[in-house]
């Protein structure tokens, strides 16, 4: 399904009833976001990992400007704050009241700045391995370059050059950095999934090449503004968003919640899949 909002086409897709029968009465399942990560990416990744989920909340998945199903454009607007701005257009174009709001890793940060932003239009906010500035890439430069093999530190480097340029480098670059996102990483596994996947390398080097938006955004000033009840999710070896930005986070959203996942890296959905279903469950009730 597609949304025409703020001159794009966004792609959307809900898995879950609004409404359940519940003997002589409808009960209301509460709407959730659920706001993929890369850039470039898109949000098919999330559907299995996070369907149990879909007993408890109605789920909408879709996809950022310029990536995965939507509608592509000027590559200048595949941006935080375009995003955001999408997120709540397509939030209004649905009639929806606060929602439920998942963002992991750069959806994190989308969630975080649209919480901020647009108080009001969020009840529960959840931050799955993310980080609120930039600061994360000299950390993930560094912890690459610690843990990392010597293929990996070559091809993390084109990250942060702009060289993810063709859809075909962006596959390499997960297939190779695949075992530091996963410690339970299955190269099959991970193949079936970037195969039915849509890659968007105009999307990740407009965020991470030099002087992209992501090399400069910080958030901190912000998030004292969320009122919404904030989980954080943190995992423990994350290379990406490691747990000190989650640490982070805690300390600036007004009682906040962090669980740090310890069996984690970043791809928390694979290492520790029931864990991090019962504690998003748990927490918006």
């Amino acid at each position: 399904m597609f949304a025409r909002i703020r001159n794009t086409e966004i792609y959307f897709d809900i898995d879950g009833m609004g409404l359940v029968p519940d003997g002589p009465h409808m009960r209301e399942h509460r709407p959730a976001f659920v706001i993929h990560g890369g850039p470039g990416g898109e949000h098919s990744d999330f559907k299995l990992p996070f369907k149990p989920l879909a007993e408890q909340l109605q789920l909408v998945y879709f996809d950022h400007r310029g990536q995965g199903r939507s509608a592509r454009g000027d590559p200048r607007l595949y941006n935080l704050d375009q995003n955001v701005e999408d997120m709540e257009a397509l939030r209004q174009h649905l009639g929806l009241g606060p929602i439920v709001s998942i963002g992991t890793s750069y959806g994190g940060m989308v969630a975080m700045a649209h919480a901020a932003r647009y108080p009001a239009s969020v009840s529960h906010l959840v931050l799955i391995v993310t980080a609120s500035h930039a600061g994360f890439n000299a950390r993930a430069r560094q912890i690459v370059a610690e843990r990392g093999t010597p293929e990996q530190v070559a091809v993390s480097a084109q990250l942060w050059a702009g060289q993810l340029d063709t859809v075909d480098r962006l596959r390499h670059y997960y297939e190779v950095m695949g075992p530091l996102y996963s410690l339970k990483y299955d190269p099959v596994a991970a193949s079936v999934g970037r195969a039915r996947g849509i890659m968007a390398p105009d999307a990740i080097n407009q965020a991470f090449a030099p002087g992209g938006f992501l090399q400069t955004f910080d958030l901190r000033p912000e998030l004292a503004a969320i009122t919404a009840r904030t989980l954080i999710v943190a995992g423990r070896h994350d290379w990406i968003c490691p747990p000190e930005f989650s640490e982070e986070i805690h300390r600036l959203v007004p009682g906040s919640e962090l669980v740090v996942l310890e069996h984690s890296s970043h791809s928390v959905r694979v290492d520790e899949p029931e864990k991090l279903l019962q504690t998003i469950a748990s927490f918006v009730g």
